[in-house]
């Protein structure tokens, strides 16, 4: 703190210190403030509006102000009183003021005889950096350490590194100086900052240009000393570094770096030497890893070159000891030498010199880029360093165990075991005695790329003779002349140099099986042939061949080769037959080069455009490769061509023959290897064969496997980058769809000329729900909920209680559209027409309110007025306005579906039903759909995601496939991108929740920054007039604004009427253009040829007044175009203009325009501005030009009207792909007319049998084929996509048609022209032979006959036992019960539903049906067959109890389906545990203990019985349970049917012990329960007993009940069965239960009948009969007693 007057200069008043210093130094008293800048004027782009010198000098309290720091210190009454400086001024002037400062403090000190500590030293205080030059650096770090010797530390100097002092900082620094996280290793830090802004604008020359002794500039300078402040600041002093590896990236538009990555290795000072080497090893071990994971980065991909120079380096110094040791021990006697014999025998083993060589791996390293090169680099030196740790191991274990000691252990790869082994063994010096160095042979593979021509002179570093030349026999294979390889190898074997050894694989082998074994030089050739393959320049020059000539092919599966016909989603996947796999990738530049040399510009360009759709088109369907492979429908493999590869049944080849990599041909890779790797001069056919056997061994055992991995994670990585792409073109075509606009505007005016405009709009969710309600929402201009209606479930919007609610709605609202959403399917349809008929005549009733009939008398008139104002009195109907207008349209409300579901929908609205909030949304998205989409981006996960919501809407078929992250930020781009091409209105966004998602997308913001706006905003009154008041209000800084704020509208609301607003803050341009520099003003003076004023308020008065009169020329002049070209077209055409296309920008000629703004030559203005010095404006100047035509003009075209494929499509749910012509589908018919049958497919889609596709005969009506309510299966022959029907055949020549033969719509993705359409048609006749040979089969096997001209008597023959059948349904199994259960529990959660049918083994006239409820839960239902032909074919009648069925896909859709919709109920109820009976039993004794007086029940699923439920409750202190079946007609509970669970629950509360339902039984029908236990053994196995009929745990149990009391008497005065019983569940009073939240209340029309039971709810009736009938309007309802039980 500072308490005496204390002067403080302040040099540079730059942005920063006009923001910061002067600001904060100001707010003490005790500082007298002296300003220095060399400008009397400063200037800066990121704050436009700096202050002078001299109005500083007044803002600062008549604040001193010089133009130079020797100027100050000269100046009489400042320079001997100056205590600090605070030095902010550009960096390269950083030293010659701080050395100008520091001598002048010494010089007081001096003055004062050195003995006087009466003197005022200076503190200095410099921004970073400290200086731009290191010897500059060095200097002022000396003359700092003089300077505070001298002045004994009275003297300060400080570097402006401001993160150190904050306080997470000093924790940190606190927590590694504690030592509690141990010794620091290795640092990883990230800054961050987003200031391409400034680091890539031409016009900030101050940031991106050098000067002064700089080299370069840019982000570097003024960041990245933040960072290594702070590391130097928090870890040990002791550290110190050694070496560094940097590399950053530069601007293409200014040159200045902008990106930077440096590795720093330093050492304690503390530490030893030693110690040093380990923690580089450590430090590069783990670089592997960091490589991988920012492997797009160039900054860490340089930084991991560094790690592997420097690894490489270390190898090589060890080795060179070695070395040295070994040229020692020469010059010494045979005692030494013997006494160095292991170091010569490692040396000798390790073959330095044949593996690599240093100074050229190193420049290899220098000019490669692509991370596998790096990574081959990586592989191979880890391989050698295996290698010779294991030779290091062998021969000098106590070296290796005590240089290893302190060494971090890493695991060892278990496939290389053998090869160090063979290593160890001295193998490798054996080898390279007749195999070429893998260095030089990839170097020569270089050579042949580039070249052509082998370098056999080329001398490598350390390869040079004494007269600097090389010798040409080091790049040839070493030649044994003098022996065979056999006879070498004896020899060897005989001395002991070579070892025989056996491999893993060979181990424990009967070497008589496997001669190979026996080879003594087999080892020789392994570590040969691995460390070619690992050789870096190997695998690059073979991996781009094997790249070239790779192949994918693909094959179904047996599970594939069951499901995919012509109609399966993977059809056209199944069998691509070597397709190449480079068209996956973009065109290699060499083959681009040489197709594109003989064509012109735009043959280039197609060529272009067609490779690129090749490359999207196969990567997409890569995408679909991989989920088919996944399912386990296909198998895909990389490979390259096999060997005589023409068999056309190549799909049926063996495994083993696929993965067999000698069945493919090498040869183009092996010719390349045998070019480089055999002597060229020959030699003897035994050593070349041995070579040969090294090349083929490392392709098919190291190299082609690899290669297959690499290019399927490539074809992977490519197929997703490609996938994420199209997702984002799809969001994007979304996010640029324009807000709806209305008929009654959009067929008469043009969108320029009149823009939509904030409209109010009603919309509709209707239910697909049978039970809940359809929703009418109403939202205003500013899309605020205004108003609903709901029409209850069971009611049409048309009704006759309906009509007038919602005509009535209407004219309240009198809104500009209604949509109706698709999420209602069809019924959406419906729903849309009949308000088309309801708008009609609510706009008739409101525009003839004033209007008189021609049949309707004054009186009339006046009384028809009069009822209209009582009706809607909340009208001004007085008022004369223009006619109302409205139109109704189908819009897609996926997005809206999606916010009624949502946290914000809940948030926003917590008490609106969820149909009436997805109304209000759909209203919103019609009015403006990127605000929906930027307000479901706004919500962030429970991990912290934002745009999480994004992933459930259905932007992309392959979006489950790809990789969310990738998605999301791949979305954000596109948010991005189009709220910036559009612009926000910032102060609706700052009041309305819904649209403040958008301004977290504008450039420069954010949602933190967004929202510090808002509340910003909020804070002033929730407005602001202007875009400079955001900046002179200080709603946001400096920065913010100039980055944010040409996207940021100020438009004309409401709160702002009496406001005046620029006319150009709300256009897209930037302040700078208008108030800054006052272009735009100058450009519209000069347009309208008017002179400019001299003062400075007339001037800025007189452009305002000329903006907008220019900006009313152009805009006269876009609807003079217009009109001109609407009059010649239809003067040409007629009435045929297309008013809606056509767009100033694209349609009307430069020379066409007539607008003032024409006239100037804006270019020569930009020319002189750019003369001036003032930088490049001209694309700002042409775009005042149409801001003044067109400002801000939505770029949007307006929201298309839904119609045929997208329509059918939301509508249905259904696609080309899974409705098409040819496919068989399954339907109801629910009407026969003249001219065929009506029928009801799955999902409500309508559909019609002509009558002349119901048979192949002739028929005259349709009930001679199909009755109402039959279950036919159909074939599909037409789509009717724009009359929403699909037209059906049952003719058989339909379904023996040839399933390729149907049409494939054009919207489905081509065929690739590599499948194998001859292989397609192969597999679907052996799949059709298959089918008619086992069908042909059973019948003999059976006893019948292929005979066509057997007897009726013969072929309806029946045998009585029980066999197998001739049914060829896809559901049927001729299987045993363990076989059917076996493959529906291995299918998975795939199968739940589902069912699969078997011949009973009770008799040959049952089935047995295997149901899977849920998954691992089977029921097993009998099925009686009756009318049938033979034992072997399936009855015509199929009885299940007293249902009957005519085939087997009727019962499938009558019987199994609805109880598939019930169990979906069930497990979807509110009351439904998915949990064991006992866990639930426990939970409601818990909740009853809690609650001792409420009646706690829940339902779960019975674990005796499958298929059945129970329902658990606790009335007083015991649990017990009812048994609840699941039929098809819905649940089953003591005798009684429910269609619903709620009504069987509703049930039970009224009757828990269900004795009413007993005894009012009459029927005699048996209560629902599980089957009997069968009393022996059976095919399912012993079943335990049924569950009882009461519940479990009642009192008395096991016993009948007692019978029900005899009726006394018929009508209101008989007493019910819940009278009679013992009181013994509701304490005192023998009433039903009350009426609570789960019931509704009693009926309010006409009492039943007196021979009814009396209503369950209300007071009980009288002890008599009544006395009278009930009044006509029903009985009076009295209200229930006190309810003495609640139910939970």
């Amino acid at each position: 703190s500072v308490s005496a007057q204390t002067t403080i200069a302040v040099i540079g008043t730059g942005w920063w210190s006009q923001g910061w210093h002067l600001p904060h130094l100001s707010r003490n008293s005790n500082i007298k403030i002296v300003v220095v800048d060399q400008s009397q004027n400063p200037t800066s782009n990121l704050n436009p509006n700096l202050e002078s010198l001299s109005a500083l000098a007044k803002r600062y309290d008549d604040a001193p102000y010089f133009h130079s720091t020797q100027e100050m210190l000269q100046d009489p009454t400042i320079g001997p009183t100056l205590d600090g400086a605070i030095i902010a001024t550009p960096h390269a002037s950083h030293y010659s003021i701080g050395e100008l400062l520091l001598k002048e403090g010494m010089k007081r000190q001096q003055e004062a005889n050195g003995t006087s500590d009466d003197y005022r030293p200076i503190h200095i205080l410099m921004e970073k950096p400290m200086t731009t030059d290191v010897h500059e650096g060095k200097k002022l770090h000396d003359l700092v350490t003089t300077y505070k010797q001298e002045l004994k530390g009275k003297g300060l100097f400080m570097i402006n590194h401001s993160a150190n002092y904050r306080t997470q900082t000093k924790k940190a620094k606190d927590i590694v100086s504690s030592g509690k996280i141990g010794r620091i290793r290795h640092i990883t830090a990230f800054f961050a900052s987003p200031l391409s802004w400034i680091f890539e604008d031409p016009t900030n020359k101050g940031w991106n240009e050098p000067f002064g002794n700089m080299l370069g500039n840019g982000f570097c300078w003024g960041q990245c000393s933040h960072l290594l402040a702070w590391i130097y600041h928090v870890c040990p002093s002791t550290l110190e570094p050694t070496k560094v590896f940097c590399a950053m990236n530069h601007s293409h538009i200014t040159g200045a770096d902008v990106s930077h990555g440096a590795t720093i290795i330093c050492k304690d000072i503390h530490d030893d030497d030693d110690d040093d080497d380990d923690d580089d090893d450590d430090l590069f071990g783990d670089d592997d890893d960091e490589m991988k994971t920012k492997r797009n980065q160039k900054a860490s991909l340089q930084s991991h070159l560094g790690t592997i120079e420097s690894l490489m380096q270390e190898r090589a110094e060890r080795v060179a000891e070695l070395g040295t040791a070994l040229k020692s021990a020469e010059t010494l006697n045979n005692d030494s030498l013997l006494s160095k014999g292991p170091a010569i025998q490692i040396s000798k083993k390790m073959c330095r010199t044949h593996l690599w060589n240093s100074a050229d791996y190193q420049e290899y390293l220098s000019e490669i880029t692509a991370v596998r090169h790096i990574v081959d680099m990586s592989g191979y030196l880890s391989l050698v360093m295996e290698g010779n740790e294991a030779i290091r191991k062998k021969d000098s274990p106590l070296e290796a165990e005590a240089g290893g000691s302190d060494r971090k252990k890493r695991s060892r790869r278990f496939d290389r075991d053998f090869y160090r082994t063979c290593v160890s063994e001295g193998l490798r010096s054996i080898c390279y005695q007749f195999v070429l160095a893998p260095y030089r042979v990839g170097i020569k593979l270089e050579d042949i790329k580039t070249g052509g021509d082998i370098k056999y002179d080329r001398a490598l570093p350390g390869d040079e003779d004494a007269e600097g030349g090389s010798d040409p026999r080091k790049w040839i294979a070493p030649v044994i002349p003098e022996a065979d390889p056999t006879k070498f190898a004896s020899d060897l074997v005989g001395s002991g140099d070579l070892v025989l050894l056996s491999s893993t694989q060979g181990a424990g082998a009967d070497l008589d099986d496997h001669p190979e074994l026996k080879d003594p030089l087999r080892g020789c050739r392994y570590v040969a042939a691995m460390e070619l393959a690992y050789e870096p320049r190997v695998r690059r020059y073979l991996r781009n061949i094997y790249r070239d000539k790779a192949f994918l092919t693909t094959r179904p599966t047996t599970k594939g080769n069951d499901n995919i016909d012509a109609f399966h989603d993977y059809y056209g996947l199944h069998l691509i037959h070597n397709k190449p796999v480079k068209e996956h990738f973009p065109m290699d530049e060499q083959e681009s080069i040489a197709r594109k040399a003989n064509l012109g510009p735009d043959e280039r360009k197609e060529l272009d455009n067609e490779m690129m759709r090749r490359e999207r088109d196969s990567c997409l369907q890569y995408l679909n490769i991989l989920k088919a492979e996944q399912v386990g429908d296909i198998s895909v493999q990389i490979h390259l061509p096999f060997h005589g590869d023409n068999d056309e049944l190549w799909y049926k080849k063996s495994k083993e023959e696929q993965k067999n990599i000698e069945n493919q041909d090498i040869s183009p890779l092996l010719d390349e290897l045998e070019k480089v790797s055999l002597p060229p001069d020959g030699d003897t056919d035994e050593w070349n064969q041995e070579r040969r056997k090294i090349l083929r061994f490392a392709l098919t055992n190291f190299l082609l496997p690899q290669f297959e991995a690499e290019t399927r994670r490539e074809l992977k990585d490519a197929a997703t980058k490609i996938g994420v792409v199209a997702a984002a073109e799809n969001l994007n075509k979304m996010a640029m769809e324009g807000p709806y606009r209305p008929s009654s505007i959009a067929l008469s005016e043009n969108r320029f000329i009149q823009p939509t405009g904030d409209l109010p709009m009603v919309g509709i969710c209707v239910s697909s729900d049978g039970k809940d309600a359809t929703y009418l929402a109403s939202v205003t201009e500013r899309g605020e909920s205004n108003d609903h209606l709901a029409v209850p479930s069971g009611q049409r919007v048309d009704d006759d209680k309906m009509r007038e609610k919602v005509i009535t709605f209407l004219m309240n609202s009198r809104p500009d559209a209604v949509v109706v959403g698709t999420g209602g399917g069809l019924q959406s349809r419906m729903v849309a027409r009949k308000m088309a008929e309801l708008i009609t005549q609510a706009t008739e009733r409101w525009n003839n309110r004033f209007i008189q009939g021609e049949d309707e008398d004054d009186e009339e008139f006046e009384t028809r007025q009069a009822e209209f104002r009582q009706m809607n009195s909340q009208f001004d109907i007085d008022d004369d306005e223009a006619p109302w207008k409205c139109n109704v349209d189908l819009i897609d409300d996926s997005v809206a579906q999606l916010f009624g579901r949502s946290v914000r929908g809940k948030k926003e609205f917590p008490d609106f039903d969820v149909n009436l909030k997805c109304a209000i949304a759909t209203a919103r998205h019609a009015k403006d759909p990127l605000s929906e989409l930027t307000y479901a981006w706004s919500v962030a996960s429970d991990a912290g995601v934002f745009g999480a919501e994004m992933l459930y809407l259905n932007i992309h078929p392959m979006q489950q496939l790809l990789p969310k992250t990738q998605l999301l930020r791949q979305y954000e781009r596109v948010l991005c991108n189009a709220v910036a091409e559009i612009g926000v209105d910032v102060n609706t966004a700052c009041t309305h929740d819904h649209v403040h998602g958008m301004l977290s997308f504008v450039p420069g913001l954010g949602p933190r920054k967004a929202a510090n706006l808002k509340q910003n905003i909020s804070r002033i009154g929730g407005v602001v007039e202007s875009r400079r008041s955001l900046l002179g209000k200080r709603l946001m800084g400096p920065v913010v604004y100039n980055n944010s704020v040409a996207f940021l509208r100020v438009r004309d609301i409401d709160q702002l009427s009496d406001q005046y607003l620029h006319p150009l803050d709300d256009s897209r341009l930037h302040p700078d253009v208008y108030h800054r520099n006052t272009w735009a003003g100058k450009i519209a003076i000069d347009a309208l040829e008017r002179v400019e004023a001299k003062t400075g308020d007339q001037e800025v008065e007189m452009q305002i007044v000329a903006i907008q009169d220019a900006m009313k020329n152009s805009q006269q002049e876009v609807k003079r175009l217009f009109d001109a070209t609407k009059t010649e077209w239809e003067s040409h055409f007629g009435p045929t203009f297309n008013i809606q296309a056509w767009d100033p920008r694209e349609n009307v000629p430069a020379d066409q325009w007539r607008d003032k703004v024409e006239e100037l030559d804006l270019e020569a203005f930009a020319n002189m501005l750019e003369e001036q010095g003032q930088g490049r404006w001209l694309s700002h100047l042409q775009m005042i030009k149409w801001e003044f035509r067109l400002p801000f003009e939505d770029p949007r075209k307006p929201m298309e009207p839904l119609s045929g494929d997208k329509l059918f499509r939301l509508l249905t749910g259904e696609t080309d792909q899974s409705l098409r012509p040819g496919k068989e589908v399954i339907g109801k018919v629910v009407r026969n007319g003249d001219f065929g049958s009506r029928v009801k497919l799955e999902g409500d889609i309508p559909a019609f049998i002509p009558l002349r596709n119901l048979s192949d005969d002739h028929v005259e009506t349709a009930e001679e084929v199909v009755n109402i309510g039959a279950v036919v299966t159909a074939i599909i022959t037409e789509v009717k996509k724009d009359h929403m029907c699909v037209d059906l055949s049952l003719k058989m020549e339909d379904f023996r048609k040839n399933q390729t033969a149907w049409a494939r719509p054009e919207s489905l993705p081509g065929l690739d022209e590599h499948f194998d359409r001859n292989a397609a048609v192969q597999v679907e006749q052996e799949k059709s032979k298959e089918r008619e040979a086992r069908l042909a089969a059973l019948r003999l096997s059976l006893g019948g006959t292929n005979d066509e001209d057997a007897g009726e008597g013969d072929s309806k023959k029946r045998s009585g036992r029980v066999t197998r059948r001739a049914c060829a349904h896809p559901a049927f199994r001729n299987a045993k019960n363990d076989e059917v259960d076996r493959e529906l529990r291995e299918s998975g959660d795939a199968m739940v539903g589902e069912a699969l049918i078997r011949p009973s083994s009770k008799s040959s006239d049952s089935l047995a049906v295997h149901w899977v409820v849920k998954p691992g839960t089977i029921k097993v239902i009998e099925v009686l067959e009756e009318d049938k032909d033979t034992d072997a074919s399936i009855g015509n009648v199929l009885k299940i109890k007293d249902e009957t069925y005519g085939s087997i896909d009727e019962l499938l859709g009558r019987y199994i389906a609805p109880m598939n919709d019930f169990v979906e109920e069930l497990i979807n109820h509110r009351k439904f545990l998915d949990l064991p009976e006992e866990d639930v039993e426990q939970k409601i004794c818990k909740l009853k203990k809690a609650n001792p007086k409420g009646v706690f029940y829940h339902v779960c699923w019975n674990e005796l019985h499958p298929g059945y439920a129970s329902l658990h409750f606790i009335l007083s202190t015991t649990a017990r349970n009812y048994p609840i079946g699941v039929t098809q007609k819905g649940f089953s509970w003591m005798g009684k049917s429910f269609s619903t669970l709620d009504k069987l629950l509703n049930e039970f509360k009224r009757n828990p012990k269900g004795q009413s339902s007993r005894s009012s039984n009459n029927s005699g029908a048996a209560p629902s329960r599980p089957p009997p236990p069968e009393t022996k053994g059976s095919r399912w196995g012993a079943r335990p007993a049924a569950p009882p009929m009461q519940p479990a745990g009642w009192p008395g149990q096991g016993q009948s009940l007692p019978p029900p009391p005899a009726a006394q008497a018929s009508g209101w005065g008989a007493p019910s069965a819940a009278q009679a019983a013992p009181q013994q569940a509701w304490g005192q009073h023998s009433l039903p239960p009350p009426p609570n939240r789960f019931q509704p209340p009693p009926p309010s029309g006409q009492p039943p009948s007196f021979s009814q039971p009396p209503p369950p709810y209300g007071q009980p009736p009288p002890p008599g009969p009544p006395q009278h009938p009930p009044p006509p309007g029903g009985y009076p309802y009295q209200p229930p007693p006190p309810p003495r039980q609640q139910y939970h």
